[in-house]
């Protein structure tokens, strides 16, 4: 039986463990191969969890190919266009060809409105906007002058959709990325390339539960604000392969009509 994915080739950054390994498994599964990034290894700033290390992208690879599909894996930093460009060249020059890209890389750093050093802030906009931004200008030219249409999508948030307190950066640049995704659905159009972003709710990823493990400190004084957070769903948290089933339908030829949409898969978070 076909995959929905046949020989198609994904270009996923953020890969080496959390959602990004999750997609890349998932659409190995449906017949994807994959040129895969990831910076591998902390930002100092971010010190509520641990960062990806290059055996956790190993790792990534390995699942890959237990699938019998191939994959193109390098260490990139997303604030790094000409590197990001470097990595994409080079996976297309041995894969062939690429048909999706899935902006994932992202970072966050909790804390109260006032409690942001300048640096702090600048890292998770450099990382969830700059970073979409590098990745979009790295793939989205190798689509249009392959001339065969194409599917990306950029890796948004719930708090991409609704207010996120005590999380003001990481809300910013994911409302950014949302507004972004529509515009370049407008332009992309004309050469038959799709753009949406995918909206996760609670989800459990070291990113996540990092994040969890500091809510208390952070809204001391403010704790009826974490009400923001609650959903429908009677699961604390999802796996990310739900993030990815998505993902699939959005890459696939399945979603031909399907552009500039804002897709939450988050238990109702956003609806309230």
């Amino acid at each position: 039986m076909a995959g929905r994915m046949d020989g198609k080739v994904v270009f996923l950054t953020g890969a080496a463990r959390g959602q990004g390994r999750a997609h890349a498994v998932r659409l190995a599964e449906e017949g994807a191969d994959i040129i895969a990034v990831d910076i591998c290894e902390s930002i100092p700033t971010v010190t509520q969890y641990e960062g990806a290390t290059p055996e956790d992208l190993q790792e990534t690879v390995r699942l890959v190919e237990a699938l019998d599909r191939r994959i193109v894996a390098q260490q990139a930093d997303v604030r790094d266009g000409a590197r990001l460009k470097e990595v994409l060249d080079s996976g297309v020059a041995e894969l062939g060809r690429l048909d999706g890209v899935v902006a994932n890389a992202g970072i966050d750093i909790l804390r109260p409105w006032d409690g942001y050093s300048d640096r702090e802030f600048r890292d998770v906009i450099d990382v969830n906007l700059m970073g979409v931004w590098n990745t979009v200008m790295a793939s989205a030219p190798v689509l249009v002058e392959a001339g065969q249409g194409g599917s990306i999508v950029l890796v948004s948030s719930a708090g991409g959709l609704k207010p996120g307190p005590f999380n003001i950066p990481y809300v910013a640049s994911k409302y950014a990325v949302t507004g972004m995704g529509k515009t370049l659905a407008a332009e992309l159009g004309k050469h038959r390339i799709r753009v949406n972003t995918i909206h996760p709710g609670p989800i459990d990823t070291e990113m996540a539960r990092g994040a969890k493990a500091h809510f208390a400190e952070v809204s001391a004084g403010n704790e009826a604000l974490l009400g923001v957070y609650s959903n429908f769903h009677p699961d604390a948290a999802m796996e990310p392969r739900m993030i990815s089933h998505a993902i699939v339908y959005l890459l696939s030829d399945e979603s031909t009509w399907t552009t500039a949409h804002a897709l939450a898969v988050d238990g109702g978070m956003s609806a309230y």
